[in-house]
């Protein structure tokens, strides 16, 4: 009687060639990051309209060349959404240090403007972060879904854990949305760990810039109130 081999375990889905995600789940949140900078005073941004007019008209470009599903590793689309993040990051900083620039100098008198104002650099900084997460952690979003490189820059849990998760996880643009937020928000790494140099740099200086925001405007505007 001869023993039965058990049958190898199946890679993780993490872990070879996949589907790939669609791309809505992103574009929607760069809409919301568009729509957070046009409701910004005049004062915080270089041209109220023409940065976001910028962006939407790049992120119809990207969206034109793949509208549905990112299944492979494109070059021209990678270019494309590369500079999308790029010039989405560049507008928030430009209004976050006309923000900081107005509380330091003591022009900015109105509260609610002042928490607005912060809310909507805050909450885009914080979609501008998870998108750069999403592009860069093993290549982006079409080398994931070609399983070509092995070591993950971030560890989600359900690395750690596979049997703690569907046979076919594999992160997707709201793993890393969720990264992002705990980041801004606990100023450090929570369930997810940055493995890479890049990865441990990026997510400080989000949490630095998060902080900066968060503890000027909040203290601004409660000095405005009393």
């Amino acid at each position: 009687m001869t023993d039965t081999v058990p049958d190898p375990e199946p890679e993780p889905a993490w872990r070879r060639a996949t589907a790939g995600e669609s791309r809505w789940a992103a574009s929607i949140a760069l809409l919301i990051a568009i729509a957070c900078q046009m409701v910004l005073p005049v004062e915080f941004t270089t041209h109220r309209w023409l940065m976001p007019a910028i962006e939407l008209g790049m992120l119809v470009w990207s969206l034109l060349m793949n509208p549905n599903r990112i299944d492979r590793h494109s070059g021209a689309l990678r270019r494309v959404n590369l500079a999308l993040i790029g010039v989405l990051t560049v507008a928030n900083a430009r209004a976050a240090w006309g923000l900081v620039d107005h509380i330091v100098g003591g022009q900015a008198t109105n509260a609610g403007r002042l928490l607005v104002s912060g809310a909507a650099i805050w909450v885009t900084n914080m979609i501008a972060f998870a998108l750069w997460y999403w592009e860069f952690d093993r290549g982006g979003p079409g080398r994931r879904s070609e399983g070509i490189r092995e070591y993950p820059d971030f560890l989600f849990p359900q690395m750690q854990n596979p049997d703690l998760a569907p046979k076919d996880w594999e992160p997707s643009f709201v793993d890393y949305l969720y990264l992002s937020f705990t980041n801004a928000t606990a100023f450090s790494p929570t369930d997810v760990l940055p493995m890479t140099q890049w990865a441990k740099l990026t997510m400080l200086a989000q949490s630095s810039v998060s902080f900066v925001t968060v503890l000027l405007v909040i203290a601004r505007a409660v000095n405005t109130l009393s």
